[in-house]
């Protein structure tokens, strides 16, 4: 439709926004030259709709609630594009913040709701391309702001291992599904830890790629300098399959370097871990909320690695301990702007955009900001606050130490083939009540994320396998390895899965 002309009423107040002190003769005197000025804007949406995609016809249904214990499908669908392919037969989750065209996408959040997505995202057309059938999407936290399940605006997501816990977000949904057994195989995003958290929560394996190997095509925003989206599984076999499936440029994410050699994930595997050497990173463990059950999981199960043939020894990365400061500022004042103001794209980087979801949403949580989740609310209020008293010279100044933090791990992997630590230092919390107070809210949301959101900073390859239970709730240990050597990472996840015997399922015993 055409853009409206602005008048000289809208005129004063961007005058005003700006302090630009025009009068009223001078914004009439303005006002003719910014209506021929905005007739650029009709011709360019007169362009684009001449060649903007449509919506396919895909059929899709609200699960009931007998069909949805757990709370953690948002629809359900049985979209096949090839009978043959090397995921042929297998069904998949799709993270809600990420597109499947023709089928609704709410992002856990009501300033979503009701969004139909036209084109699939390009990992979305992969898995389809290799065979795949997408089984529907899967819950995830309201704008993927939170690392527990209680945030989506369709209700918490429970665990399958007891139900009256959390199942970690943000891809909770995604976790909590291939845990019950619902599905084979699940897509995650990752921005603070949310591949891994639902991961080591729920007893799965989540695994978060080296930053720029898979594209974040058509996945929802929060922002691009710690955007990830990776696979999820039962199993390390499966996590390697799907990755070797959707990892490699797709020429529209400037995430992503132009070249990236893809090798067969699963067949690296067969080489085991023997030989490997792995620094176990002091700063994992005894943080200020740490478990003690947690550590004593994951020192166990380096010692099982030890005995499949790797080497193990302590290494010290002090920088560790402020990665989750610097996270702090980035997301914050990143997501503020990019999510936020900039209606989830922001602008000023070169890729593909979503000009219906970036109009839908920027109305929609302007109708009502009310909507915003308790998690949001709060990066909103120390990043604009932030932002408006010091002008993004704090996100400047995280950026500028985010090198400095990736160097630290770099030098500790010159010595080691990987890096092993507690994925979380808790295990599965009590999912926040109906009438919990917004201090539980936020805490359950955001206490578990130390160690996960330094190397969303940093870019490292990490994956949570499961190390174990403990009181009958799963541990998860994380394994980080050097940028774009995923295959070492899942390696060394592989061959303790293999030494351990498999990993239970809830209801089983190890």
């Amino acid at each position: 439709m055409p853009v409206d002309p602005p008048g000289a009423a809208a005129l004063n107040q961007v005058s005003r926004h700006y302090r630009l002190a025009l009068s009223e003769n001078d914004v009439a005197s303005f006002e003719p030259a910014v209506d021929g000025l905005l007739a650029s804007w009709d011709t360019v949406e007169r362009l684009y709709r001449e060649s903007a995609p449509h919506p396919p016809d895909r059929a899709w249904k609200r699960p009931a609630e007998a069909d949805n214990p757990l709370g953690a499908w948002y629809v359900t669908t049985s979209i096949t594009a090839r009978e043959d392919g090397p995921l042929a037969g297998r069904t998949v989750a799709i993270k809600d913040n990420t597109a499947v065209a023709g089928v609704p996408m709410m992002n856990g959040s009501l300033t979503v709701e009701g969004f139909v997505p036209a084109r699939d995202a390009t990992v979305v057309s992969r898995l389809l391309d290799a065979g795949a059938t997408i089984a529907g999407k899967a819950v995830c936290e309201d704008l993927c702001f939170s690392g527990g399940s209680h945030t989506s605006r369709t209700g918490p997501v429970r665990n399958p291992w007891d139900t009256t816990r959390s199942a970690g977000g943000s891809s909770s949904g995604s976790a909590a599904l291939l845990a019950s057994g619902a599905v084979d195989l699940a897509t995650g995003g990752d921005q603070g830890g949310s591949v891994r958290i639902p991961s080591a929560y729920c007893g799965v394996v989540g695994h978060k790629p080296t930053y720029g190997l898979v594209p974040y095509t058509g996945a929802f925003p929060i922002e691009q300098t710690i955007d990830h989206l990776g696979p999820m599984a039962r199993t390390v076999a499966d996590v390697a399959l799907t990755l070797a499936v959707i990892a490699g440029p797709d020429g529209l994410d400037p995430r992503q370097p132009a070249e990236i050699s893809i090798p067969d994930y699963l067949a690296e595997l067969g080489r085991g871990a023997g030989g490997l050497r792995a620094g176990v990173v002091t700063e994992g463990f005894g943080r200020d909320n740490s478990e003690p059950a947690v550590d004593a999981t994951v020192r166990a199960a380096v010692e099982t690695l030890a005995a499949a043939g790797m080497s193990a020894e302590e290494v010290s990365i002090p920088w560790h301990l402020y990665g989750s400061q610097i996270w702090d500022v980035i997301a914050t004042e990143g997501a503020t702007a990019q999510m936020v103001d900039g209606n989830g794209y922001g602008m000023n980087w070169e890729g593909q955009y979503d000009p219906d979801l970036i109009g839908y949403y920027g109305d929609k949580w302007r109708s009502d900001p009310t909507a915003f989740s308790e998690t949001v609310k709060l990066v909103l209020l120390a990043g604009r606050y932030a932002l408006d008293r010091y002008h993004g010279r704090y996100y400047a100044m995280a950026r500028e130490l985010a090198p400095r933090l990736r160097m630290a791990y770099d030098q500790a992997l010159a010595r080691f083939d990987v890096l092993i630590m507690p994925t979380l230092p808790v295990r599965a919390t009590l999912l926040p009540g109906p009438d919990a107070a917004r201090e539980e809210i936020l805490a359950r949301g955001l206490e578990m994320i130390g160690n996960t959101s330094p190397f969303d900073v940093s870019g490292h390859p990490a994956c949570s396998v499961p190390a174990g239970l403990s009181d009958g709730l799963p541990v998860g240990m994380m394994i980080v390895g050097k940028h774009f050597d995923d295959a070492t990472v899942l390696r060394v996840a592989h061959a303790f899965e293999q030494w351990t015997g498999g990993f239970p399922a809830p209801g089983t015993q190890p």
